[in-house]
């Protein structure tokens, strides 16, 4: 909520969470030109100041105890009946989980180091845990995260990337956790991958010489052909 007054700008949050444990918590916040003023304490009915200069007005809210009141029932109260009436109508869609697909890929970096995507998509709810293992140790301080955007079928994808020094010899693998698995999903990153094509177009470069070559063996070992290949008539 924002209300104009003069050249300054207060902002409204309050609402309510409801946990999985069905623990319940409310809030409520104001702030002033952009910066944090005021907090509710519901426990206590008393207003925290972020700053001297909303002490005045926390003296002044702390003496309307029925206004307190009121905002302590609706954050415990009513705010959470109405979460979990919208949380029922729509726990079919809220509720479900969506198992991740992972793919890892790499490209060159500057220095001779190669960068190792991980893109993981297709998944809901939307807390994931995505994090690249060098020899099945967490690398999280090296992995850097796109962070997590929506699909249009309303589940996320998200990407972890890491640079590496291919020169070092280790095993990588991308690491997933979310609740929608029944264990973590890991998929190893293959150098040797991006070997295939070049070494299958050897191969068979080298299967046509041979080929090539043996018929001309062959021909050249063949008695009684002439010319083009045509075999000399037996007179009688």
């Amino acid at each position: 909520m924002y209300l104009m007054q003069g050249f300054h700008i207060i902002q409204t949050i309050y609402g309510c969470d409801l946990r999985e444990d069905n623990s319940i918590q409310g809030f409520y916040q104001d702030s002033y030109d952009g910066r944090d003023f005021l907090t509710f304490d519901k426990e206590t009915m008393t207003w925290v100041a972020a700053d001297i200069g909303a002490q005045i007005t926390k003296r002044r809210w702390e003496a309307e105890v029925n206004d307190n009141q009121q905002w302590k029932r609706y954050v415990e109260g009513n705010c959470i009946s109405w979460l979990r009436s919208a949380l029922e109508y729509g726990k079919e869609t809220l509720q479900r989980k969506v198992c991740p697909t992972a793919r890892v890929s790499d490209r060159s970096s500057h220095d001779g180091l190669t960068t190792l995507s991980c893109k993981v998509s297709g998944f809901y709810p939307r807390d994931i845990t995505v994090t690249w293992l060098k020899n099945g140790e967490s690398r999280q301080q090296e992995t850097y995260s796109e962070g997590i955007l929506p699909n249009r079928d309303g589940t996320y994808q998200t990407w972890v990337t890491m640079e590496i020094d291919p020169k070092i010899k280790a095993h990588y693998s991308c690491h997933v956790e979310h609740e929608s698995l029944l264990e973590p999903l890991s998929v190893s990153w293959e150098p040797n991958n991006s070997l295939i094509p070049i070494v299958a177009g050897v191969i068979t470069a080298a299967v046509l010489i041979g080929v090539i070559v043996g018929v001309f063996f062959w021909k050249k070992q063949c008695p009684g052909r002439t010319g083009d290949g045509y075999a000399v008539a037996q007179g009688k």
